[in-house]
């Protein structure tokens, strides 16, 4: 993958997953594609955008920072 690569091209409409921690009005929030070897994140914004693919162990380890608070945010919400 390269930085050229458009949402579109990696998976198609309804393989993406918004966080449930995101309200209806969208705003800043990020959309997942979870793929055999790696996560595809876009703007929930801008689905034909570009993307930015990481490996799953990378994307596992971000999620669990969040989780456990190590990542400079104490819960959802928080900017």
């Amino acid at each position: 993958m390269n930085g050229q690569t458009k949402a579109i091209t990696v998976a198609p409409k309804g393989v993406w997953f918004k966080s449930s921690y995101s309200g209806p009005q969208g705003g800043t929030c990020v959309e997942i594609s979870p793929r055999p070897t790696d996560i595809a994140i876009r703007d929930s914004k801008n689905k034909t955008g570009p993307i930015l693919v990481v490996p799953t162990p990378a994307w596992a380890a971000f999620v669990d920072g969040l989780r456990a608070g190590g990542l400079g945010s104490s819960g959802p919400g928080d900017h």
